[in-house]
């Protein structure tokens, strides 16, 4: 008789890490998630809601993307990667007889992440080109003067909690009666390193070596 081959449960294999958001968002925890070997955490996005890290009920239509860089022991660390606002919530502020302007810019903080940060303004009622062109100028010119000034971390809590669309709209006001300015997404572009700005891609080792191959 032959002897069957031993079949090893894959699941009870797998050990548990909790992740972890960055410090600068209180090094929260964002749940916990199994793997046989903590290489293959590296890369991996995982997505929360403002609402779940705050408790703040209005902010549940803001998603954030934090990717795991680094696993010690049992805990996996995280970097943010971008933000998004749902697209439900971004469908119910658009009204009939109203513009809506949109402008896609990249800057960098004044620590050196460049990130692309996309902006909607929408305004009371329907406006000529002239006037979307000169709002999103409005846009263009704050943002290329808010990033520098801020460090990464600083410029997306400027975000997040507000101060850039606010800013914003009370500028564009001036050329056009605006409803709502939203900073709709940004996405981390280049990070900084000691060899200099490189792509903000985090590539599992495991991946590295079956490339090398």
């Amino acid at each position: 008789m032959s002897s069957r081959p031993v079949v090893k449960d894959k699941w009870k294999m797998k050990k548990w890490y909790e992740v972890l958001a960055p410090e600068e968002f209180g090094g929260v925890s964002l749940g916990s998630i199994p793997a046989d070997d903590p290489d293959k955490l590296i890369g991996r996005v995982i997505e929360t809601t403002m609402y779940d890290l705050t408790g703040d009920i209005t902010q549940v239509h803001v998603k954030l993307y934090f990717q795991i860089i680094k696993v010690e022991g049992d805990k996996a660390y995280t970097r943010l990667k971008g933000h998004e606002l749902a697209r439900d919530y971004m469908k119910s502020l658009v009204r009939r007889k109203s513009s809506k302007i949109q402008g896609i810019f990249d800057v960098e903080t004044k620590d050196g992440y460049k990130l692309r940060v996309t902006i909607v303004a929408l305004t009371s009622y329907r406006c000529k080109t002239s006037q979307k062109k000169a709002i999103r100028k409005i846009m263009r010119e704050y943002i290329y003067e808010k990033a520098p000034q801020l460090n990464y971390y600083e410029f997306i809590n400027e975000i997040l909690k507000g101060t850039v669309s606010n800013d914003i709209a009370e500028r564009a006001r001036k050329i056009y009666p605006i409803r709502r300015v939203e900073v709709y997404k940004t996405k981390l572009l280049m990070i900084p390193t000691p060899e200099g700005p490189k792509p903000a891609v985090v590539i599992s080792p495991i991946q590295l070596k079956k490339t090398a191959k």
